[in-house]
């Protein structure tokens, strides 16, 4: 029996997605000589932010750029980050049956707290994991362990529920049932080649996996 659910943040439980997008597109822009599409972005996220824009610019040192993505990124935050439907009411719901609860995210810690403040999520969750926390990031699987350890939670009583091929991938490593969602900007199709034990095409899927219906209200 499930009894400790892990969930990415962006573009799992909330939608960071255009936030994102543009915010690379701004600083890519600003960098670089040629611009980026929508469609070179997308199959990068999931991965650090430093990962992504030594990908795009094939520089190692991107601390610059790093510094003008967070400025852009905080400026524009709070009117374009979106919620997913359903996301709430399950995670309560889920709180409310005594599932521990967790975030492990790639972000960084600050920029992970006021989303999940922002959408009334931060009381719900047992442990936040974020890239400030791991030496590993994901697709590593250090970020789920840590918080495995932190919960003191059985690997295969664990869902882990994300967007990129970066969450199952360190999901499976870390020998925790993996959950992708079919709302991922990458697709079903690229998403399945990773072998996920799971996909929900609604967050209220989870119930199923779970083996339960939620309490009528």
């Amino acid at each position: 029996m499930i009894d400790t659910v892990l969930f990415d943040l962006d573009g799992t439980i909330i939608n960071t997605n255009e936030l994102i997008i543009s915010s690379f597109q701004h600083v890519l822009d600003k960098h670089m000589s040629q611009s980026f599409t929508r469609e070179q972005i997308i199959p990068h996220m999931g991965m650090t932010l430093e990962q992504q824009l030594q990908i795009f610019t094939g520089n190692d040192d991107v601390a610059e750029m790093v510094v003008d993505y967070r400025a852009h990124n905080a400026i524009h935050h709070d009117n374009m980050v979106k919620e997913f439907p359903h996301v709430k009411e399950v995670i309560a719901a889920l709180h409310e049956r005594g599932i521990k609860l967790g975030v492990v995210t790639t972000k960084i810690r600050p920029s992970t707290l006021k989303a999940l403040e922002m959408f009334g999520l931060l009381e719900y969750m047992d442990t936040i994991v974020t890239v400030n926390d791991v030496e590993h990031p994901k697709p590593h699987p250090e970020p789920v362990l840590t918080a495995l350890e932190r919960l003191k939670a059985d690997p295969q009583r664990t869902l882990m529920v994300g967007d990129s091929a970066a969450d199952i991938q360190s999901a499976n490593a870390a020998g925790v049932k993996s959950v992708a969602v079919a709302w991922s900007l990458k697709g079903v199709e690229v998403l399945q080649k990773y072998d996920p034990d799971y996909i929900l095409n609604d967050m209220t899927d989870i119930y199923d996996v779970l083996g339960w219906e939620p309490e009528k209200k």
